[in-house]
């Protein structure tokens, strides 16, 4: 509900200022406004194309605040999961509704001219259209604003002549001109005008040599009225919204008239991101494929955030859908949809431009280089006016006013660091053939009197990557339709230079990953499958791994015909990552792996999954599952020729070893066995591996083996038929649990056997498991079986 009351307004209430014939103008107005604006012409839209801005429209996150340096270099440096906390964090303490965006700030003033800042492709326009068109339907400023008008700036770029703003607004708007100047002259302070696109607004004349215009119905060129407008000088008592990118801000600033307020569009917090696909795609099983796809890949997820990619993502996706491919088996590649929507701001936001896309790409690039060699995510007024001609009117870069002592300072950046990263690679790719090479041979730091070759820096292994990504096919494709294009000579540079690498480099190396990530974004089968060819083993030493690697690794080992093992044990996956290389379990003879579980549920489907493989009877499995619930509960599962599952806990059973010989699903809920050992409950222990039928071998390892333990064990041997092997290793056999297998009936069919320490003193026998190591104790091996009990020094 709109704050704003109509009683606090300067002037009376709407109604009874407006004549009939001004309500039923307005009325109509509104009709027409939500007719018009309720329709989306997307980028890609045919002629009669349109979608419902209802099937869009997500609301972004808007700050009423102006962010420090430090908070800038946070959101243009962090990616994945910590950008969307920064983000998360920013949601939380200012994120604001456009209802919010006239409210009086916190001295009580209100603004009467707000600037509603936006990086491109961040729906500066897309919010301006859901204003008008909530307005218009009665669900925004009902009581604030009797109408609203809608400019933009480019169609101002393309009116001739001299106007009066009655007239320059009859061009973007139903009314005739006749009519507007009615509307206006009734209640001038219930009117909003925004002013939609201000940095792309063409000045023919300095600002401050424009003679001053006050009279509504006086003519001058548009940009003149425009600014007359802004300033305050026609209707002073009207209200403005005026959108801008950052580079033109201070421009704005100076010259709209006051108070003023501001907010920014900072684009798609990680739920804005989840309900947009939600939206675009307007079917649960889609949406949770194509969502869960782009949530595997950090940088693309942290691009979301920007909804110009959030749509061409989604377009991507669709268009994949259509053409009957799985979703699942892969989306773009992360070079692929940067190369997309660099191409598409080229082409809807560059049109006032006066550098060739070559030249304005060739600057970007070398203003990128430049922070990517010194470490800058923020860079200086200086070194960007040496570097790029028209900083303002380059879609790809923000410009940030910084409060430095008493003055103010002035910086520029890129959308984020991986946009720095990306312009790097292009520009060295479209560099001729012996500058790339060049650039490419310092990065790599090749000894020309030796065929090693080293790694580039840590901080350029992105650009690396996005390299490889700008060499692919259908990436060059895109680029060429642009008048841009990649040397033979430099593909045949990096190709050859990775192919010597990866055939070189050991399989154990730290640096292995990096190389699968630069063929996945080459992302061409045939190069991947001949570049992998003597590939036989798969190892991260990175105890951090991220989604996108399990990606990266699932794609080149689906491409690798001799892979043989997949060693992740150093790392800690978590579920959602386990499930990401599923699907290529059974290419591996060896896999280690180490799984963090967050929920019983999830314990007990990956077990199940992995011992239900029917096509890992040649896989020898490892897995390591970490309890969160139980901080000191693990579960070891591998598959071989049997299923052997060991239980590890802090209780006297330490653990227990349990192993089946089929690959029938084993109904066990192994989470709540688990439980039952940590809450020491024998008897619900004893009823779980009763039911567990196919049980084969079973090992336990204790602190002490007591009279109870062994009476326990002894009834596991009665009742379960189908055991083979029973081995019991406890650090002390106590007295007391030996005379009951000494005096013990039970002759089993199985092999039974006890190994630990056994006090040897006559008088007072050692009972704790603090005793093991005394030297009263010697370790002995117990057999039970159908000749009866026996016992061996060892």
């Amino acid at each position: 509900m709109d704050s704003f009351d109509s009683s606090t307004s300067n002037g009376p209430p709407s109604e009874t200022t407006q004549t009939s014939a001004t309500r039923s103008v307005i009325l109509k107005y509104k009709e027409r406004i939500c007719n018009e604006y309720q329709c989306v012409t997307e980028y890609n839209s045919l002629p009669g194309e349109h979608v419902l801005l209802s099937e869009r429209y997500t609301q972004p996150l808007i700050l009423q605040r102006h962010r420090g340096r430090k908070e800038r270099e946070q959101e243009i440096g962090s990616s994945g999961e910590s950008f969307q906390q920064v983000l998360s964090a920013r949601s939380s303490d200012d994120s604001v509704h456009l209802s919010s965006l006239f409210n009086p700030d916190g001295h009580g003033i209100r603004p009467s001219a707000v600037i509603l800042q936006g990086n491109s492709g961040n729906g500066k326009s897309f919010t301006v259209q859901k204003i008008m068109m909530d307005w218009a339907s009665g669900d925004l400023y009902k009581e604030r604003f009797d109408v609203v008008f809608h400019l933009k700036c480019k169609e101002i770029n393309r009116i001739c002549g001299k106007k009066s703003l009655a007239e320059i607004l009859s061009c973007s708007c139903s009314l005739t001109s006749d009519q507007i100047s009615q509307v206006l002259q009734h209640s001038p302070e219930k009117v909003l005008f925004i002013i939609d696109g201000f940095d792309e607004l063409r000045l023919t004349q300095d600002i401050n040599d424009m003679s001053p215009h006050t009279d509504l119905l006086q003519k001058a060129p548009a940009e003149v009225i425009l600014c007359d407008l802004l300033r305050g000088r026609i209707l002073p008592e009207s209200f403005l919204l005026v959108t801008s990118r950052s580079t033109a801000t201070d421009t704005l600033s100076k010259l709209l008239k006051g108070p003023q307020g501001f907010a920014e569009i900072m684009g798609f917090s990680e739920k804005g991101v989840e309900e947009y696909f939600q939206k675009f795609f307007q079917n649960e099983e889609l949406f949770r494929k194509a969502y869960t796809l782009v949530k595997t890949n950090e940088t693309l997820i942290t691009a979301c955030s920007i909804p110009v990619i959030c749509w061409i993502i989604c377009t991507a996706i669709k268009e994949r859908l259509k053409t009957g491919a799985d979703v699942t088996s892969g989306l773009e590649t992360t070079t692929s949809i940067y190369v997309d929507f660099v191409c598409t701001l080229l082409k809807h936001h560059c049109q006032g431009s006066i550098q060739s896309i070559p030249t304005l790409l060739r600057s970007l690039g070398q203003l990128a280089e430049r922070g990517m060699l010194e470490q800058q995510v923020l860079l200086d007024e200086k070194s960007v006016y040496e570097t790029v001609s028209d900083p303002a009117g380059s879609p790809f870069l923000c410009k940030f006013l910084f409060k430095r002592r008493i003055h103010q300072e002035t910086m520029f950046s890129f959308m984020h660091l991986s946009f720095q990263e990306f312009f790097t690679a292009l520009y060295y790719v479209l560099l001729g053939e012996k500058e790339s090479q060049r650039k490419f041979t310092q990065l790599f730091s090749i000894n020309k009197y030796s065929s090693h070759y080293h790694f580039c820096p840590k901080h350029f292994s992105a650009v690396v990557q996005f390299a490889f990504g700008l060499l692919n096919k259908d990436v060059r494709c895109t680029l060429e339709k642009h008048g841009l294009f990649v040397h033979s000579k430099t593909q045949t540079h990096l190709k050859e230079w990775i192919l010597k690498m990866v055939h070189n480099i050991h399989t154990y190396s730290v640096k292995a990953l990096f190389f699968l990530h630069c063929l996945y974004e080459l992302h061409e089968e045939d190069f991947v499958k001949k570049a992998m060819k003597t590939w036989k083993r798969i190892h991260a030493y990175d105890p951090i791994i991220s989604r996108t690697d399990c990606w990266v690794m699932l794609y080149c080992s689906q491409c690798c015909q001799c892979i043989e093992e997949l060693d992740l044990f150093v790392c800690t996956l978590s579920s959602e990552y386990f499930r990401i290389i599923l699907p290529v379990y059974d290419k591996f003879k060896k896999v280690s792996l180490n799984v963090q579980v967050s929920s019983d549920s999830d314990l007990d489907e990956l077990i199940n999954t992995l011992t239900r493989g029917q096509n890992l009877r040649s896989t020898r499995i490892d897995v390591l599952f970490i309890f969160r619930k139980f901080e000191t509960c693990y579960l070891q599962l591998s598959i071989k020729e049997e299923i052997s599952i060991k239980i590890i806990t802090s209780t006297p059973l330490q653990s227990l070893t349990l192993t089946s010989q089929c690959r029938e699903p084993i109904n066990i809920e192994w989470a709540k066995l688990t439980q039952i050992i940590l809450q020491g409950d024998l008897d619900a222990l004893m009823t779980v591996l009763y039911s567990f039928s196919k049980l084969k071998k079973m090992e336990m390892k204790l602190h002490c083996l007591s009279e109870m333990w062994t009476h326990w064990i002894l009834r596991i041997i009665q009742n379960c038929s189908s055991l083979t092997e029973l081995k019991v290793n406890a650090y002390l056999l106590l007295e007391e649990g030996i005379k009951v297998l000494q005096r013990s009936d039970t002759r089993p069919a199985c092999s039974v056997t006890f190994q630990g320490f056994k006090c040897n003193n006559q008088s007072v026998k050692c009972t704790r498991y603090q005793d093991r190591r005394l030297s009263c104790n010697q370790w002995v091996k117990i057999h039970l079986s159908s000749s009866g009990f026996s016992m061996e020094i060892l």
